[in-house]
Order: structure tokens, then C-alpha cells, then sequence
């Protein structure tokens, strides 16, 4: 059998602000309550970038980290992919950005913009140069500064983002094309824009001229988030060639606590193989799910071999899900 070309991640990385902003520091500022934030969403604190920090910042700091867990350096680079849905400029792209402060050489640098499913959506496109001989050594970043886009007015947005970012190194690998190899094994990618109003920032260059904030149908988003992602997910497993109960570890997009464990509980994955951060993060949108895996790394639950199912689901809607043998 001929020798198949894997994407294969060969270093995770993440960075936090310095700043925790707890439930109570928001009482302060907005109509709510610690009891009422965690009830809802089990969300305790989150991390909010410094005024002189952009996302290009956040995600240097997660991509060093990522390349020396790799053994790699920005001399290795040839593709820089960020996915953010709050970029430093409205161009250059955050990428070209970061590519500029990392000290890499001229190589191919672009932005993906798909909200929350941002970091799943990259993860395919760099899927797509990788495996095909076209990249030797990509940076896939998920980075985002959230606290920028929300109204303090509307306690029912503004409670449930934070900032950070987080970074994988993907590298070419040889596999025999089975779920043995090690990479990226399969996808499963969705948008329907005819929902677009349940999640959207109200504002953009085109438009309004603004940045805009961020606005939410809790609700509505929450009952679409359950039943998608679970399709994408057993979609994901379907093309990789794996069962659920094959998954070592289930990492999704932090959200809030009660989609979690609605999608855990749909699929029928037991609690203790879901990696949750939301508590300490809150939704920090494309870089929450590096920033799960990242923190399952360090930690020492998450192990070289082991099949990891990636999720998400954000504004347009999009989602997707992603399998992928660490």
C-alpha cells in the first residue's frame, strides 16, 4: 500500500491576558449576578486583553508557544492561517500581522473569518495545503479579542465573552490512510446564512462604517447549537472512519456549559471525556477550542495518539467538527 500524506499537529500552544474579570466585577457594571451568570451558563471568570493589546498580540504569544512545543522556530514557516472574527485592521489580514511580528519569511498569510467555528474551519484549510505538498510547516491560530465587540448594556451578551488565543503547528506525515495515522482524519463543515440574525455584530466597513457589537438570540442559538452540532459531529466521525466511542476526548468550542453538556449527553459521550474551560474562559469564539486543547495538553490528559473530536458552532451559523489523532 502506497504511503498517504497526513496533516499532522505537531505542537499546541496558548495564551491568556493577564486580566481575569470575575462575575462579580461585572455585577458592578451590568444588570446580573454571579448566581445568574453561572446558573446559565457555568461561566465564573474570563480574561480581557490590555487596551494596547490587539489579536495579533494574543496570537504571537499562542504561536511561540506552539512552534517550541513543535521544535519549530518562525524561520519554518511557509503558511500562517489566523482565524478571528476580531482583526486587528480591516486589512492586512491579522495573519500578514502576525507573520510580520513573528519574524517569519515570505510565505502564504490570510485570515478566516467563521466565528466560533473559525479554528475548525482553518484546520481544514491548512488540511488542504498540507496534505497536498503544498505547505511543510503551517501555524493555525485561533485569536480573539471579544470583549471589543460587546454592548455592557445587554447582560445577556456581554457576561458570556472573553479574549485569548490559541495555536497549532501542522506538519506533513506519512499515514497508510486508516484511522491508525496520525493528523487530521476527517471533517465536516456547515453553514445556513438564513439564520444569520440570531448571531451577528451590527455593524462593518460596508455598512455602517463600525465596528458594530455583537447580538444574540440566546435562546434560538442554543436549540441550533445541540442539534447541529451533533450532526457535524457524526459527520465527522463517518468520514474519518471512527465511532464515537472510539474518541479519547471530545474538545468543543466553549460556549457555555449547558450546550456541552447537551451535545455530550445527544451523542452519548460521558462527561469525563469532554474538555471544558468555559468556567475560567468563557466564549473566547475561534481560539476556544486550541485554548481546550492546549490547556488538555499541558495538563496531561491529553496524550500523543490519542482521537480527539473537535466542534464548534458560531454566528452565520456556521459549524463544523473536525477528527483528528493527536
Amino acid at each position: 500500500m502506497s504511503p498517504v500524506l497526513r496533516s499532522v499537529v505537531t505542537g499546541v500552544g496558548a495564551y491568556l491576558p493577564e486580566e481575569v474579570v470575575s462575575n462579580a466585577e461585572l455585577a458592578k457594571v451590568v444588570d446580573t449576578s454571579d448566581e445568574w451568570i453561572v446558573d446559565r451558563t457555568g461561566i465564573h471568570e474570563r480574561h480581557r486583553a490590555r487596551p494596547d493589546q490587539a489579536a495579533s498580540d494574543l496570537a504571537v504569544e499562542a504561536a511561540r508557544k506552539a512552534l517550541a512545543a513543535a521544535g519549530r522556530t518562525p524561520a519554518d514557516l511557509d503558511l500562517i492561517i489566523v482565524a478571528t472574527t476580531t482583526p486587528d485592521l480591516t486589512f492586512p489580514a491579522t495573519a500578514a500581522i502576525v507573520q510580520r511580528k513573528l519574524g517569519a519569511p515570505i510565505g502564504v498569510a490570510f485570515d478566516v473569518q467563521a466565528v466560533c467555528s473559525g479554528f475548525v474551519y482553518a484546520l481544514s484549510v491548512a488540511d488542504g495545503f498540507v496534505a497536498r505538498g503544498l505547505a511543510k510547516c503551517a501555524l493555525v491560530i485561533g485569536a480573539e479579542t471579544m470583549t471589543r465587540l460587546m454592548d455592557w448594556n445587554d447582560r445577556g451578551t456581554c457576561v458570556l465573552f472573553g479574549d485569548g488565543a490559541g495555536a497549532v503547528v501542522v506538519e506533513p506525515g506519512e499515514g497508510r490512510g486508516d484511522i491508525a495515522d496520525r493528523g487530521l482524519l476527517g471533517f465536516a463543515l456547515r453553514c445556513d446564512g438564513t439564520k444569520q440574525d440570531l448571531l451577528y455584530v451590527d455593524g462593518g466597513p460596508s455598512t455602517t462604517g463600525t465596528v458594530g457589537k455583537l447580538r444574540m438570540q440566546g435562546n434560538q442559538v442554543f436549540r441550533h447549537a445541540v442539534i447541529n452540532i451533533s450532526e457535524a459531529v457524526e459527520a465527522a466521525a463517518k468520514a474519518a472512519g471512527v465511532q464515537l466511542s472510539q474518541i479519547d476526548w471530545f474538545i468543543p468550542h466553549q460556549a457555555n456549559q449547558r450546550i456541552l453538556a447537551g451535545v455530550a449527553h445527544r451523542l452519548g459521550i460521558a462527561e469525563e471525556r469532554v474538555i471544558s474551560t468555559v468556567a475560567r474562559h468563557a466564549n473566547t469564539s475561534a481560539a476556544s477550542i486550541p485554548l481546550a486543547w492546549a490547556e488538555g495538553v499541558a495538563d496531561g490528559r491529553i496524550k500523543p495518539g490519542q482521537l480527539l473530536l473537535l466542534e464548534a458552532m458560531g454566528g452565520g451559523l456556521t459549524w463544523g467538527a473536525c477528527v483528528v489523532r493527536y
